[in-house]
Formats: C-alpha cells, structure tokens, sequence
C-alpha cells in the first residue's frame, strides 16, 4: 500500500514510522520542517522525527526510550580501531607463524648438514680431519682424489654417475672406495638418501647408486610404477 502523508500526520505513531522507507521519512522531515544531511541514515532521520515529535507533544516522551539508538561518531570510529587492531594482531600472528616455521625448516636442514658432516667423518674424508679415521685407506689416499670428483647435478643425475665411472675406471680409483670419493660431493635429496643410509650400505657404491637413482625415479623399478600410474 503506498504511503500517505496526509494519514500519516493525522495520526503519527512509532510503528508506522518503523515501517517506512527511508525516502518516505524524509518526505515526513521535510513536511514539519526538520533540518537533516542528505547523506544521514535512515534511522539518524527517523530519530530526528521522534524527537520532534516528542517535543511538540504529538507524541509521548516515552517513545524515544525504546527507539533505536543511533551510533554516534565516536562509536563508529572505536568499531574501526577496532578493526585495525583485529587485523594488526592477525598480521603479527602470521608473522609470527611464519618464523617458526622458518626456524624449524633452518634447524631441520642444521640437523641434515650435521648428521651427514658425522657420516664423513665415519668415513675420513673430510679434509684436514685426523689421518687415522681413515683418510688413507689401504694405500689410496682419498683426500687426494676428491678433488676429481665430479659436481653433483641434481638435474641430470644419471649423467652424474656415468662421469664419475668413467673418471673412476681412467684414474684406476679402487672400486671399494669409489662410495667414499662420490658421496663428498652430493648435495639436496642425494645428501639427505646418503645420510639415511647404515654405514655399511654407504660404503657399497652400487647400493648407494641405486639408492639415489630410486630417490629421483630413475631406475628401472620407479620407471615401471611411474608407467602404470599412466
């Protein structure tokens, strides 16, 4: 039903005013001459309504007891502080989140680095350690062979070992030293499968070999899972 004016100020009352649009109060405002921003909310006008009404009587005081208190403009600016600070201490939180697990990744790879610098050890080929954990073993002295030893291609791990066999055969390196001569130059996933492996598999050049082509899916076996997977 559209709204009457005239009705309206024959006989106002709270609840039809409750039920009227925004534009329609404001054509109320404008017909007893209240002043009001263009820009107020619906409920600042409507409050502007009572009030005038209440003062001239036409309407009972205790209606602005139950009428909806608008916010004011310090309520509005502690609801947007408070906001920021919400978002501020989320941000921190998630700063703090992502130290810890910067920390924990830091001190993971400090572990790794660790255990494989003990299993060089183990093995005496870390260079300037004491020449009786082995660094001369049998007559072949590895920390003088070292050097030769081929980097570490993570990308292109078969050609790795391809080289380092051929430079093994021409150097006339002994075959039960070659996994103490390769595993010096490992780096990443070929670092941490060496450390994983007993002492007594990292010093067999074959199963340490496979070991590292398994990790990277280049042995046989790893190629025909990945095939049946297609």
């Amino acid at each position: 039903m559209p709204f009457n004016l005239d009705k309206f100020v024959a006989s106002p009352s709270v609840e039809e005013l409750d039920s009227l649009k925004k534009s329609e109060i404001v054509k109320v405002a404008k017909h007893y001459g209240i002043e009001f921003q263009p820009l107020m909310r619906k409920d600042e006008i409507k409050r502007y309504v009572l009030e005038y009404l209440v003062d001239e009587s036409i309407l009972p005081s205790t209606v602005l007891e139950t009428a909806i208190t608008v916010p004011t403009d310090n309520t509005f600016e502690l609801k947007r502080l408070e906001i920021e600070m919400n978002k501020e201490i989320r941000l921190k939180e998630m700063e703090r989140e992502r130290e810890r697990e910067e920390r924990a990744m830091q001190k993971e790879k400090e572990e790794r680095e660790h255990e494989f610098r003990l299993k060089q050890l183990e093995l005496g080929v870390i260079k300037g350690s004491d020449p009786k954990i082995g660094l001369d073993t049998g007559g072949f002295d590895v920390s003088k062979h070292v050097k030769f030893v081929p980097k570490f291609q993570e990308d292109n791990v078969e050609k790795f070992f391809n080289h380092f066999e051929k430079l093994g055969e021409q150097l006339k390196w002994p075959r039960d030293k070659w996994s103490i001569l390769i595993q010096s130059n490992f780096t990443g996933k070929a670092q941490e499968v060496y450390s994983a492996l007993s002492i007594e598999d990292s010093m067999d050049y074959d199963k340490v070999k496979k070991a590292i082509l398994q990790a990277y899916e280049l042995v046989p076996e790893a190629y025909r899972q990945k095939f049946r997977k297609l």
